[in-house]
């Protein structure tokens, strides 16, 4: 094992937070970086080094890499669709994240580098459709990504690779697919579907309430990967021979009304859908290829979406139980 620091950029965020207790778990030596205040963190675990500083300035970027081995930037201003339609500007400046630390990482002569990108960078054409054909990582070129966020995504995979070609520096590139579980964002606004419909689901159950807002007609389709399987992937990718990015997602593809629906059994309430056609949506269909990370990795994310769904959902009903039992004593 080496004795040099892994940093985890982002490790105040959802996947963030999972990937620094695996690697504290692991005995490894952590320094978690985030721009948020500590009480906002979703993990601040003991024995880590955790750090609050804005890492789009290049300073504060290279005293996070100094002493260094592994760089994971996983650190973006980001959320849901209703967040990434809204703050398109906000998105594209974690350019600035990703730029300065290819640029720490490569003069402090850290060894690898991982960057997090986004099903987001593939091409809009390929996912007009619900009945899409699941997406091959060849299919972000042409490019024409989500608006924003999409395009700082893709110029930042682009960056990852002229670092390696040019520079020599060690990088690998995961494209993640709806990344879902306990202890992520559940509520205000940056909240991703699968909690969005739990937290929905639970406080029509709680009210006594018939009916739930779905954005969209609901034909939309997604996969979603639990937090266990993007972990796992994260490090099988980055100790890997891949150089070009991958996708990273499961390949279980379900409609949001269907999603809606398997909430609604786990939480054994039925409730009518109210659908939100000015909401916004996203593409009508996206589902992630996983021939290129089987045949690499002899392994694909493959926890069923039933099995996550279930845990999450008991995870925020605990989570709003307590903030409601807060609001109201």
């Amino acid at each position: 094992m080496s004795s040099k620091k892994i940093l985890v950029a982002g490790g105040g965020g959802f996947i963030g937070g999972h990937l620094v207790a695996h690697l504290k778990e692991q005995g490894h030596d952590v320094r978690s970086v985030d721009i948020k205040p500590f009480d906002q963190w979703y993990q601040v675990l003991d024995g880590v080094d955790n750090v609050v500083a804005d890492l789009k300035d290049r300073k504060n970027c290279q005293d996070a890499c100094d002493g260094v081995g592994d760089v994971y930037n996983l650190a973006a201003d980001m959320g849901g669709m209703g967040f990434i339609e809204n703050n398109k500007a906000l998105c594209m400046l974690s350019v600035l994240i990703n730029t300065h630390l290819l640029q720490a990482a490569q003069e402090q002569k850290c060894d690898r580098f991982f960057y997090a990108s986004s099903a987001c960078v593939y091409n809009a054409d390929k996912q007009v459709s619900e009945d899409v054909v699941p997406l091959k990582e060849e299919d972000a070129y042409p490019a024409m990504p989500e608006d924003g966020y999409g395009w700082e995504k893709l110029f930042s995979e682009r960056m990852c690779r002229h670092f390696r070609e040019d520079y020599g520096l060690y990088t690998r590139v995961a494209r993640f697919h709806n990344v879902y579980g306990p202890l992520g964002t559940w509520d205000g606004g940056r909240e991703k579907a699968p909690a969005a419909m739990c937290r929905k689901v639970i406080a029509a159950k709680a009210n006594g309430e018939t009916e739930m807002e779905i954005w969209g007609d609901g034909h939309q389709t997604r996969s979603f990967m639990y937090i266990d399987d993007c972990i796992k992937g994260i490090r099988m990718i980055m100790d890997s021979d891949i150089l070009e990015p991958i996708n990273l997602g499961s390949d279980e593809l379900i409609t949001i009304n269907g999603l809606a629906e398997m909430v609604q059994v786990i939480a054994g309430i039925k409730l009518k859908h109210n659908h939100n056609l000015s909401a916004p949506k996203g593409v009508n269909g996206r589902n992630s290829d996983n021939t290129l990370i089987d045949k690499y990795l002899g392994w694909a994310p493959g926890i069923k979406l039933r099995e996550g769904m279930e845990l999450t959902y008991k995870w925020i009903e605990e989570e709003y139980n307590k903030k409601h039992a807060a609001a109201t004593a």
